[in-house]
């Protein structure tokens, strides 16, 4: 990296699922088969050594857990399930001893349903300040039985609750996480607070959850929604040609007021502290607001997570990435898995084939210019788990009864030959979600000393993308030759075979590859960098 680049510019982030990485508690003995900060503390040798510069941790702060801590009760205290504050203060001391920033998920756009604010506005009255901090409205019809508009929550079903004095209050996700009023000043100056408070303890950076929704246009009028009767809509031969969704509670204009100010904060403290949004925006474009220079440092690129395995795709998609964030003079980030989608090598086919062709969209990915963001497990090839009903506890799979979101976050795999791994608990209790009986030979000691692993190969390739592109340029260019993507970037060819045939290599040597290259052929699902 660049002396002149912040530390996050080019960084690769390991995220850390809180509940599924390693259980610690309590000290010197088993644990209750949920992680907590004492395991990721216990662990962070093992992130040094697999060469990423950052972890992300998900929300440890006090929740009911309705939806594993992205129902914030309390935004400045830890929840017992986890540790306390000075298990925190332990982690980062920690980290930083070992070279590695830490980032915190932030949950601004709704609480809990226990935080005390929403407490206080059940019980308020209707039109009292208490609620005011919240989206309560009066109902429809003519007794207000109706929802106060045809809103649906991301998790299924309607995004109202009604309470008892017959009010209803707004949940663009579970009926436990109501969104709050960013209008309220009361809320912006709430979140000023809690993002001090954790910088004062020395995280180096938040990640936004939610941070295109905090607003939603005023009027809170009805989505304007596709006739369910009307012939699929012929396919735009460009992003130019797309005709939006029409999203009146998302991506509203008056949200970048907020990161403005957030802003101002994060420059305040030493250490090039960051933010970077989870913003799902419907354009390359409308994600790139989001950076702008006196906004967010970064957002997460989820165009390159949903790219077919195409290298047409793969190349438009880098292209306009690039270009978007170079007009809000900021970089670009690159993720293929995280802890609310089907993990890619599921995605890509599963099996060999959605495992070869992971390795290769990998290796392709941490040769672009700007950061990489891993999940946890990646690096050891976890596909997707088909979670049984029972052990089931995603809360969109209670509000409409598809599988949800459980089967990327079984906790990992770390030793042994049986359940739980030494993931932690007592001997041969399953964890939180229980794993797979086949992960034997997918564990981090059965890996590590394997040449032709999975999590060799990530080790390999993330030393590589040190010792190639550290200080490089950004001058980046993407082209599909046929079922060849080739990137071209420093003085490297990065090429990868998206098609059902081996290609002919171009001329020079081949600094890594995701499989063996032989006969100077690249065979399909196969990516290498030359110089």
């Amino acid at each position: 990296m660049s002396a002149a680049r912040p530390w996050w510019y080019d960084a690769v982030v390991y995220q850390v699922y809180v509940r599924s990485f390693a259980d610690g508690m309590p000290a010197g003995g088993h644990g209750d088969g949920i992680g907590d900060l004492p395991g990721i503390t216990s662990r962070l040798p093992y992130l040094r050594d697999l060469g990423v510069d950052a972890l992300w941790i998900t929300p440890f702060y006090t929740s009911p857990q309705k939806d594993h801590g992205y129902d914030v009760a309390d935004y400045t205290d830890v929840d017992p399930l986890f540790g306390v504050l000075a298990d925190v203060d332990a982690l980062l001391a920690r980290a930083h001893e070992l070279g590695l920033r830490v980032i915190v998920d932030l949950v601004p756009n709704h609480t809990s349903d226990q935080h005390v604010w929403f407490q206080a506005a059940l019980a308020a009255a209707p039109g009292s300040p208490e609620r005011a901090r919240y989206l309560f409205r009066d109902g429809r019809g003519p007794d207000g039985a109706e929802p106060p508009n045809n809103w649906d929550s991301i998790f299924g079903g309607p995004a109202w609750t009604q309470v008892a004095d017959g009010q209803w209050y707004l949940h663009l996700f579970d009926s436990s996480q109501p969104d709050l009023d960013w209008r309220n000043p009361e809320v912006g100056d709430m979140f000023e607070e809690v993002l001090r408070f954790w910088l004062d303890r020395g995280v180096d950076g938040f990640r936004v959850d939610v941070a295109h929704g905090l607003y939603k246009e005023a009027s809170l009028r009805d989505q304007r929604k596709p006739d369910p009767k009307a012939a699929e809509p012929k396919a735009a031969e460009s992003m130019v040609e797309r005709v939006l969704n029409d999203e009146p509670m998302w991506d509203q204009p008056e949200v970048h007021d907020v990161y403005r100010r957030w802003r101002k904060v994060l420059d305040s403290y030493p250490g090039d502290r960051m933010a970077v949004a989870e913003a799902w925006t419907q354009t390359a474009e409308s994600m790139a607001l989001f950076i702008r220079p006196d906004e967010l440092h970064q957002a997460f690129n989820f165009g390159w997570l949903g790219t077919p395995w195409a290298a047409a795709d793969f190349a438009d998609v880098i292209t306009r990435s690039i270009a978007a964030v170079a007009a809000a003079e900021s970089a670009p980030t690159w993720v293929l898995s995280n802890h609310d989608v089907v993990r890619h090598p599921t995605r890509y086919g599963g099996g060999p084939v959605g495992l070869a062709r992971g390795r290769a969209a990998t290796l392709t990915m941490l040769a672009l210019p700007g950061s990489a963001y891993l999940y946890q497990g990646e690096e050891l090839g976890l596909e997707q788990v088909d979670v049984a009903p029972e052990d089931r506890q995603d809360p969109s799979w209670f509000r409409t009864g598809q599988p949800g979101r459980d089967g990327c976050r079984v906790p990992l795999p770390w030793s042994g030959t049986a359940p739980p791994y030494g993931f932690g608990g007592a001997d041969g209790t399953q964890p939180w979600i229980p794993q797979p009986a086949g992960w034997a030979g997918l564990t981090v000691e059965a890996q590590s000393d394997d040449p032709d692993s999975t999590l060799a190969f990530y080790r390999r390739a993330l030393a590589a993308r040190t010792e190639v592109f550290a200080g490089a340029d950004d001058t980046t260019t993407a082209s599909a030759e046929g079922d060849l993507l080739v990137v071209r970037r420093a003085g490297v060819t990065v090429v990868l075979n998206a098609g059902p045939t081996p290609v002919p290599l171009p001329a020079g040597e081949v600094l890594i590859s995701s499989a063996a290259v032989p006969d100077g052929l690249l065979p399909p699902d196969t990516a290498a960098w030359l110089r």
